[in-house]
Formats: C-alpha cells, sequence, structure tokens
C-alpha cells in the first residue's frame, strides 16, 4: 500500500510516558510507544521524535513559584533528554535504531543536533529523537517540534494525546464538547484552542507544514495516519488562504 507520509515529525509529551503514573516514566507505556512506532518504521516511514518533559520537570510552573525562569526552562530541557534516552531504549529493544540529537550539548550520552546529520540518519532509516527543545528558554516544546519539523522537511507535524483530536472544550470535562476533524492555522489562533502554543502554530502556518491531532492510545492509529486514513484533527491553511 501506498504511503501518505513518508517522514513525519511525532511531537510528545512528557506525561505519555507516563502510563497510568502521575509522575515519572512507565516503561510499559515506553514500550507500547515504541511498538507503534516500530510498526510504521517498517513500512519504511522515516520519524523524528520530539518529547516533552512535564512527567518530570515544567519550568513554567516552577517559575511560578518562584524559580528563576530561565534556570526552570533549562532544567525542562534535561528532562526531555532522559525521556528521548528511555525512548531510545525502548526502541532498541525492538531492534529499531535510533540516534538522540540534543540542542545543549552533552556528548557523552547524545549527538549535538546537527541538520544534516539528522537528515542522513533518516535517510538511513532511523528514528531520530531531538531532546533539549531549541536549546533556548522561553520556547516550548512544541515549538521544537515545529522548527525540527520544518528542518528536516517532514511532511506533517502528527501530535500525539490522550484524546481523539482537537475539541471545542476539554471532552473530559464537557459531554457536549465538539470534535473538530479539519481547522485551518487561523482557526487555533483566533479560537484559542488548545493545540500548540502561538509560536509553534505560526512556524507551522509560515511554512505550510501540516499538523495532525490524534489520540496516541489508541493502537494502530499512527500506522493508518501515515497511510492516509482520516484520523484525529487535521490542521491546515483554510481552502481560501
Amino acid at each position: 500500500m501506498a504511503l501518505k507520509y513518508e517522514r513525519i515529525l511525532l511531537k510528545l509529551s512528557g506525561e505519555a510516558l507516563c502510563g497510568d503514573q502521575s509522575y515519572g516514566i512507565d516503561p510499559a507505556m515506553a514500550k507500547a510507544l515504541a511498538s507503534e512506532l516500530k510498526t510504521i518504521v517498517d513500512l519504511g516511514v522515516q520519524i523524528g521524535i520530539v518529547i516533552g518533559g512535564g512527567n518530570i520537570f515544567r519550568g513554567l510552573r516552577a517559575a511560578a513559584e518562584g524559580l528563576d525562569r530561565v534556570a526552570g526552562d533549562y532544567m525542562g530541557m534535561l528532562a526531555t533528554v532522559i525521556n528521548s534516552l528511555a525512548m531510545q531504549d525502548a526502541l532498541e529493544k525492538l531492534g529499531v535504531q535510533t540516534r538522540v540529537q540534543t540542542a545543549i550539548e552533552m556528548r557523552e550520552i547524545a549527538e549535538p543536533y546537527i541538520r544534516r546529520r539528522a537528515l542522513r540518519h533518516l535517510e538511513k532509516g532511523r528514528v531520530v529523537i531531538f531532546a533539549a527543545g531549541t536549546g533556548n528558554p522561553y520556547f516550548t516544546t512544541d515549538t521544537a517540534a515545529s522548527l525540527r519539523a520544518v528542518e528536516i522537511e517532514a511532511q506533517v507535524l502528527v501530535k500525539g494525546t490522550k484524546v481523539d483530536g482537537v475539541f471545542s472544550a476539554d471532552p473530559e470535562k464537557d459531554s457536549r464538547a465538539e470534535l473538530f476533524t479539519h481547522l485551518s492555522y487561523l482557526d487555533i489562533l483566533k479560537l484559542g484552542l488548545n493545540v500548540m502554543d502561538a509560536t509553534a502554530v505560526s512556524l507551522c502556518m509560515d511554512n505550510k507544514l501540516p499538523i495532525l491531532v490524534y489520540n496516541l492510545t489508541k493502537p494502530g492509529y499512527l500506522k493508518r495516519i501515515v497511510e492516509g486514513e482520516e484520523v484525529g484533527t487535521f490542521v491546515e491553511e483554510a481552502p481560501d488562504a
């Protein structure tokens, strides 16, 4: 079967690795995610991944409690490295070759981020995990995901969540919440929908990079996405843009 997407950037929140825990990394959840990824690697899909660090540390929350914002953001970046190494371990236990590249150099455990090297890894079928955000404070991992997706020329930025896509309200709190199947970038910005932060959405909009939001807890959904099935919420330019 022909693939709709041959190169993707997958954005995962740090909480995605929690499983049923309130914090930290659940090895069973990491293994389940790795299994989903292996399925599409075996199809020939080239994958970049950006993982948040919220299951370990949130710089913004710490700043609100008195910690220096810049220090907090750097601590959050280090949390993303921990998650990236956990994801690498889970993937490699399934025989999937990976490389972790960090925006902050720590050569003993990962490669520094070099775009040309990342592209070469992808071309060789290796999963590349981009850690430490953009390497700069005041930028979220959503923005890092958008930036890396554009840099590696991904065909789509896929964001995994614990719900079926983008809703008009929180579906866990409001039974009347409506699932959107298609949105424009401007819809997200104007309606203030909780998809990605404004900087990340604007970067995708400026570079015409579509965003697809799906439920990562549903087995097989990632495979359906790369094969072109309509899953979750698809975000692109408005038809008359």
